[in-house]
């Protein structure tokens, strides 16, 4: 028998799999937890599998969830998009939520948003910021509709497209004997202390990959979860910092930190990413383009 799948059951599905408990969900689509669970029950009986596995209060999205996700994601993307079809004034309609990893979202995704809200007249956008590695981990899970990230990402269901670029520094304490030095050696980072970003950052990735490997013995002084936190301490004289040079300008600039003149090039891209599997619409492709078009004109 086929089965007979409605929009609200897809949209209960949809919300269950971002929030993962049914109290959220039902508060989000604005419905009772009753009725959340009736349509996913519905769901469930409808397919003849589960698609969570229960966890305490937690609802898990399993191996039959997985193969739903990227069809419900279609499915409630080009419903939520017909009447666009029909518009006169074929305006970009939906959400779309963006996520941007540390040094794009505080420095370069917000001036992305405004300028595209200016052309286009479509104010419906969410920003979440954070690590690369979460960042892509929530596109994997379809709670992103796209990603802004430094560094590559290598996993087969994501497609990445380069659309910016940017060059890597070192910083240290203004006080420090090599903030003076016009040109610095790496063997003269031997026994060097460095302040790093959690694992997963594309910061801790940059210096893993070009610095880390040419120094033989480093030291790792402290590990932080933002680039603020990372300027500071390099500030306070606790080691060496790798970033980008767009994160460093206002610290250099007011001369809380140093630029050291070390002799390696660290050049890096910025990658627009999106799921194999995930419904471009028209919205999204116009995002897409924008940005692509926003990195060749910086």
């Amino acid at each position: 028998m086929t089965p007979h799948i409605s929009f609200k059951q897809l949209k209960v599905f949809s919300a269950i799999t971002q929030f993962r408990t049914l109290t959220v969900a039902a508060d989000k689509l604005f419905l009772s937890k009753a009725a959340v669970s009736m349509a996913l029950a519905e769901l469930e009986k409808q397919l003849g599998h589960q698609l969570f596995d229960r966890v305490n209060n937690r609802l898990i999205l399993n191996q039959e969830g997985q193969k739903l996700l990227p069809l419900a994601d279609e499915l409630i993307n080009r419903l939520s998009h017909i009447n666009s079809v029909f518009n006169d004034n074929q305006e970009l309609t939906g959400q779309l939520r963006i996520g941007s990893s540390d040094t794009i979202g505080n420095h370069l995704t917000p001036n992305i948003l405004s300028a595209f809200r200016k052309q286009y007249h479509h104010a419906f956008q969410s920003l979440f910021v954070s690590n690369s590695a979460h960042i892509c981990q929530k596109l994997l899970d379809f709670e992103l509709d796209i990603a802004l990230i430094e560094g590559a990402h290598h996993h087969p269901d994501i497609i990445a497209i380069p659309f910016s670029h940017d060059q890597m520094c070192v910083i240290s304490a203004p006080s420090h004997p090599l903030a003076s030095k016009s040109t610095i050696e790496l063997s003269e980072l031997e026994q060097s202390q460095w302040v790093l970003r959690e694992q997963g950052s594309g910061s801790r990735d940059c210096f893993m990959q070009n610095l880390a490997p040419h120094i033989e013995h480093w030291h790792q002084s402290v590990e932080l979860n933002t680039t603020e936190a990372l300027i500071n301490s390099v500030a306070a004289g606790l080691g060496f910092g790798c970033l980008s040079n767009i994160a460093a300008k206002y610290a250099l600039e007011s001369q809380r930190v140093s630029k050291l003149n070390v002799a390696v090039d660290m050049p890096r891209e910025f990658w627009i990413l999106i799921h194999k599997d995930k419904y471009q619409s028209p919205l999204l492709k116009t995002f897409m383009e924008f940005c692509v078009d926003w990195g060749k004109n910086k």
